[in-house]
């Protein structure tokens, strides 16, 4: 009877001692996962939004709208092209004297320099002797139609000089042309014509009124009809030309308004319209040039001046957030996108300048996110105390 009583109790204290141990175990697993829980870290980007700022955040859907982006290129002044002359000697010949000086108002017609050519005096003479041959020819045909008319010569006889008339005449309209040619008026050609008297002296005239900008020529210099000599502009108005990309000349288009900012002059910006797409693209820099034209009524604008322009180019289509949506933190930018309910979470985003209070994405977003519209800067600071509150 005893010994069953000892091992009775045996068992029952054995039984104790495991049912303790069991207990123990899951006490420590359980104390020990609360730890863990406490220990892992909370998402830094993720913030939920409390009651109190319920009335501060108004959300909008991502999506696309036409937006102008203004364009922004380095262009330069130039001359207009039309009210430009560059202007050089008609004759070979060395120069005598010189009228007109850089930076000088010259009328068109005025004299800009004067040579001493023997070439014109050589044309001027081949004038006299063709004119000379003409009136002999005259002569001879008015005596032949006497003689035809007396019957001392032939029909023939009258053809063979009309003929030699026909080819004076010729001749003397081509010495006429070639003085012409060589700057000289036709009042100074009928003078020479009917007086005989030849003149070595050529001037080199303005074709147009203006700006004499540059001078190639000093006194004493041999010139060829090639060279330039004088360069006059009209700069009241002048061109504006700049490089576009060939990737963004899709955007660009005749009639487009474009501000134009010389910062060397120290004037307000000018505000024109592109006239001019050229048809080509520069196949170095891979650029096409386009043209406006400004007024310059002070010639404040000087050609090869660099200009900063802003070309107001056609909409398209993009997608964007509100600029009001953008929190900036370390130099980047980032936006509170919903994940449920009222939880958000920030996320960086790669964003183009604000045009009309919203700002293109070029990467982070993908169209219908549903994102903090109003109100992300307050949210923001909600994400940080959650983030210090959790540390």
């Amino acid at each position: 009877m005893n010994t069953t009583l000892f091992r009775t109790s045996l068992i029952a204290l054995s039984l104790a001692a495991a049912l303790a141990g069991c207990g123990k175990d899951a006490s420590t697993e359980a104390a020990a996962g609360t730890e863990q829980a406490a220990a892992a870290p909370s998402d830094p980007n993720l913030v939920t939004a409390p009651p109190a700022l319920a009335g501060q955040l108004k959300t909008v859907t991502v999506g696309k709208t036409a937006v102008a982006e203004p364009l922004h290129v380095v262009g330069r002044i130039d001359f207009d092209e039309q009210r430009v002359a560059r202007i050089g000697a008609n004759v070979t010949g060395r120069v005598t004297e010189l009228m007109a000086l850089p930076g000088q108002q010259v009328a068109a017609g005025a004299v800009l320099a004067q040579l001493n050519s023997a070439e014109l005096g050589t044309a001027q003479l081949a004038l006299l002797k063709a004119r000379a041959q003409r009136e002999l020819a005259a002569k001879a045909v008015e005596r032949a139609r006497l003689l035809l008319a007396a019957d001392v010569i032939g029909s023939a006889e009258l053809q063979r000089r009309e003929n030699e008339l026909g080819v004076a005449q010729v001749e003397e309209r081509a010495a006429t042309d070639a003085l012409r040619v060589m700057g000289v008026s036709q009042a100074a050609i009928g003078q020479t014509a009917n007086t005989g008297a030849i003149t070595s002296i050529s001037s080199i005239v303005s074709t147009l009124s203006g700006v004499v900008v540059e001078r190639k020529v000093n006194k004493g210099q041999v010139v060829q009809p090639a060279e330039v000599l004088f360069t006059v502009a009209d700069l009241s108005r002048v061109w504006v030309v700049a490089q576009v990309p060939e990737a963004q000349v899709g955007r660009v288009a005749v009639g487009q308004n474009v501000n134009v900012d010389v910062p060397s002059n120290g004037v307000e910006p000018i505000t024109g319209k592109i006239v001019w797409v050229a048809d080509i693209v520069n196949p170095e820099t891979r650029t096409v040039m386009v043209r406006t034209e400004v007024d310059n009524p002070k010639r404040h604008l000087k050609p090869a001046m660099l200009a900063n322009l802003v070309i107001e180019p056609l909409p398209v289509e993009r997608l964007v957030v509100p600029a009001a949506a953008v929190v900036r933190e370390e130099n980047e930018d980032y936006v509170f996108v919903r994940t449920e309910g009222d939880k958000y979470r920030r996320t960086p985003v790669k964003l183009a300048d604000a045009v009309g209070g919203v700002r293109p994405v070029e990467t982070g977003l993908v169209g219908g996110e549903v994102i903090v519209g109003e109100g992300a800067f307050h949210l923001n600071n909600q994400r940080k105390q959650e983030a210090e509150g959790g540390q």
